[in-house]
């Protein structure tokens, strides 16, 4: 159990607050952020497994995203970015032994090879473009963090299913995210005990509740047309939180910009590298340089910063 909560300590974020007013961008964007399949890679770096304690009891009912390991979400994903702008990869993705997916090697890469170049075209900031522009002109009058404001833009383009530019990435999402806010409060009591790890986990999860609660009593309530109740809920949130917090990355190049970035977001973490993801002025893209080199079939893995 010891073992088990020394790994958890790794992955819980700091604290953050719920409340909107007088929280900045900056505020938001300083939260240490962790990878989707985290404790499942960590078994790199420990000598225990931890699938049993990623499992969830809640159900969740989200209409959109994919089971974990689904494939054909994840070719969907990849002709959608070849189309949309993502040049010629040396990486394909596939299932991967540490479960779910990731990018596999398809060529021999070299030690110190920058890989990835995705456009800012793909990106998903608080700047990118609404499908319904009047939701988003709401939020950004009521200067809505990062965090939150991204987490909303995710539930409102998610809800328009084929009709968002973003479909094929939401597709390919996972319909229940890695994520403690899916742990029920007997596994929160059974894996984390009385620890102070314990603690910081119910501190999040009431955050992420109290960061709903303040955009329905402030925003969504007053514009129930924009922010329907079926669509913009705390199952959505948990949902939409869930996946900012597995896989929203940080860009020191850009000034510490938060943002979700498909296909480098189905890179796997692991410890013991030493690359990480940031955006490159010269080839105006995300590119990661390899730490080692790769043989087809080997699963690509980063650090996280």
């Amino acid at each position: 159990m010891a073992e088990v909560s020394r790994i958890l300590q790794s992955v819980l974020l700091p604290p953050f607050s719920h409340k909107l007013d007088g929280i900045t961008n900056s505020h938001f964007s300083s939260y240490k952020l962790y990878r989707r399949n985290r404790l499942n890679v960590s078994i790199r770096c420990s000598s225990i497994s931890t699938t049993e304690t990623t499992k969830s009891t809640k159900t969740q009912k989200i209409p959109w995203g994919c089971e974990t390991d689904s494939l054909e979400n994840a070719s969907n994903l990849q002709k959608w970015l070849s189309e949309s702008g993502l040049p010629s990869q040396k990486m394909d993705l596939q299932r991967v032994d540490v479960g779910e997916r990731g990018l596999v090697a398809n060529n021999n890469i070299r030690k110190g090879e920058k890989l990835l170049f995705v456009p800012p075209s793909l990106f998903i900031t608080a700047d990118s473009k609404w499908s319904n522009s009047d939701a988003g002109d709401v939020l950004k009058q009521y200067n809505v963090p990062d965090w939150p404001f991204i987490a909303t833009y995710l539930i409102s383009e998610a809800s328009l299913m084929k009709s968002s530019r973003w479909s094929n990435y939401i597709s390919a999402l996972p319909r229940q995210p890695y994520s403690l806010l899916y742990w029920t409060q007997s596994e929160l009591d059974r894996y984390l005990e009385a620890s102070q790890i314990r603690q910081r986990a119910v501190e999040r999860i009431n955050n992420v509740i109290g960061t709903y609660n303040d955009l329905r009593l402030r925003i969504f309530s007053k514009h129930p047309d924009l922010f329907p109740e079926e669509i913009f809920n705390i199952e959505t949130f948990n949902w939409s939180f869930g996946i900012l917090f597995s896989r929203l990355v940080r860009l020191p190049s850009m000034d510490g910009r938060v943002a979700l970035v498909p296909w480098a977001d189905m890179l796997n973490h692991n410890c013991e590298v030493e690359t990480f993801l940031d955006y490159d002025k010269s080839s105006q893209g995300i590119v990661f340089t390899t730490d080692r080199a790769y043989l087809p079939g080997f699963y690509i893995i980063w650090k996280e910063i």
